[in-house]
């Protein structure tokens, strides 16, 4: 029995992946973080030019994975069922919203909320004068439409392949070789073939995670610093990104029934009472007012902004072109984690139900958050309160933030609130991903069972250990750039797995042998419940 253990302790992750993968991310973190300014150069160098090479490329990724999506829900694959017809969904929907609101969103959506315009209005599109009236509505269209459907389009579009192979086909292993394995063949997903699209899945996701746990610390502790009067140092970080790891790896620990779920659902309803808050507090009518304006620029815009890319204007770009081609870019690093997450939740939901709560709730919850903390950051600016652009440009977007909130009454209340609120949006996002790749990583059956705990932590450490590694050397910036550049294999991946999601269904005709009846009571509840 001991020697049995110890065999299942050994076999708990699947090395052959885990640890070329590490070693490669060790390969690249280390030189890169040494010779950070030399390695950020080239590195930018390099995307650089594959963006001016590729940006209409790019943009077309974006435009025709929304339209896949869109093509998946409202035909005959929207009714195929990610499990057993007659099997009640695991989650309520709000439990499964909140969970992929929380998942998708994660801590940047209260950077680029709040600041994201301000980089649009001081280098508009389409020949607007720069800080004019029109650049600025140019500026906070664009920080919704970074979170619209495009960008949960690219989260969700490899969740179809994987659902359906994990809750229908049964297949043990939640991975993106298993999803390819009707277009490749055994051979190849059984041989060298199927371990580097895990790898690359995983490179991708421990880079990602590393830099989002770095970037999302200034967050933080801009803000820690403001209310309580201190310097920011390595030592206020270090003592930050303790603390999240201590929440979400407990969070992941628990599992996700115990922890996500509930972390999540109290995600939502305390980011209502801050959004209330600041609508009472501050210059609400002003707020609801630009949230107005700023929806209606975004829809009357909206197909100028998902097709610009400024080619007449052969001398220079805009921020709105560089940005979005490295927001898909980046967007894409995490596809495949936010897909495999939203598979793994997903059993007893139709496709259709899948891919629209993760183009819709998201999408709603961040344009009300732009509306509220962009509102409000705008007014400060246009009524004298705060040198908004001067903040900016001087010092950083994550300086003028705490600045923004202290001119709210009950300042440190909103400080606090807004500390914790960002706190525990990362918390949502790292718990999911240590979740996601132990279960990607676990030798056992994930059809059946949960990852192993054990596995859990260990995932979170190794997250942790990069994050703090780079944060310490300083190696975060050309990492960031990394994750994007990572995103172009992701983009040709995403696609084999959206061919073989509609290959497989068409092979089982899952259209008709997996679908819900309207007499059904599990769908006569659903209904009643939606």
């Amino acid at each position: 029995m001991k020697k049995s253990k110890r065999g299942n302790r050994k076999n708990l992750v699947e090395l052959k992946i885990f640890i070329p993968s590490i070693l490669i991310v060790l390969a690249i973190c280390i030189p890169f973080s040494l010779y950070e300014d030399a390695s950020l150069d080239m590195l930018n160098h390099i995307f650089n030019e594959i963006t001016k090479a590729f940006t209409w490329g790019y943009i077309w990724y974006g435009t025709l994975i929304t339209i896949a999506a869109l093509y998946f829900s409202f035909s005959k694959y929207g009714k195929v069922v990610l499990g057993d017809p007659k099997e009640k969904a695991r989650f309520t929907l709000f439990e499964y919203a909140s969970i992929l609101v929380a998942m998708g969103l994660g801590s940047t959506i209260m950077r680029t909320g709040m600041v994201e315009w301000t980089n649009v209005a001081q280098n508009p599109p389409f020949g607007a004068e720069a800080n004019s009236m029109e650049a600025i509505m140019w500026g906070s269209s664009y920080s919704m439409f970074l979170w619209s459907f495009q960008t949960f389009a690219i989260f969700v579009m490899a969740a179809p392949a994987l659902g359906y192979i994990m809750h229908v086909r049964k297949k043990p292993f939640l991975r993106i070789s298993e999803a390819c394995r009707c277009i490749f063949g055994d051979k190849f997903i059984d041989g060298l073939g199927g371990k580097m699209l895990d790898m690359i899945f995983l490179i991708s996701i421990f880079a990602g995670a590393a830099v989002t746990l770095g970037l999302g610390a200034p967050i933080i502790t801009h803000n820690l610093a403001e209310l309580l009067n201190i310097e920011i140092t390595f030592t206020l970080t270090l003592i930050v990104t303790i603390i999240w790891v201590f929440l979400f790896s407990m969070s992941a620990y628990l599992g996700i029934e115990k922890g996500i779920k509930r972390l999540s659902t109290f995600n939502m309803y305390m980011a209502g009472a801050f959004t209330i808050f600041i609508l009472i507090a501050g210059p609400g009518i002003f707020i609801l007012d630009y949230f107005t304006d700023s929806v209606g620029f975004l829809l009357t815009n909206y197909f100028n902004m998902s097709l610009y890319t400024n080619s007449i204007n052969m001398e220079k770009t805009t921020y709105i072109v560089k940005n979005t081609v490295f927001w898909f870019a980046y967007s894409a690093t995490w596809a495949m984690l936010h897909s495999v997450f939203a598979a793994k939740i997903s059993r007893g939901r139709t496709i259709k139900e899948m891919i629209l709560t993760y183009l819709l709730a998201p999408t709603l919850i961040s344009w009300v958050a732009t509306g509220v903390l962009g509102g409000l950051g705008v007014n400060r600016y246009l009524t004298g309160d705060i040198p908004v652009m001067d903040v900016v440009r001087e010092q950083s977007p994550m300086a003028v933030i705490p600045e923004i909130l202290a001119s709210l009454p009950f300042s440190t209340l909103a400080i606090t609130v807004f500390i914790i609120l960002a706190t525990v949006f990362l918390t949502t996002t790292l718990d999911s991903t240590t979740y996601t790749v132990a279960s990607y990583l676990s030798t056992k059956n994930m059809a059946k069972r949960e990852p192993s705990k054990i596995l859990r932590i260990f995932v979170a450490g190794i997250i942790t250990f990069i994050g703090l590694t780079l944060m310490r050397i300083g190696g975060l910036a050309p990492l960031s750039v990394l994750s994007g550049l990572m995103g172009i294999p992701i983009i040709f991946i995403q696609f084999l797995t959206v061919y073989a999601a509609k290959k497989m269904m068409d092979e089982d005709r899952a259209w008709e042998t997996n679908v819900k009846h309207k007499n059904d009571p599990v769908e006569m509840e659903w209904r009643k419940v939606n």
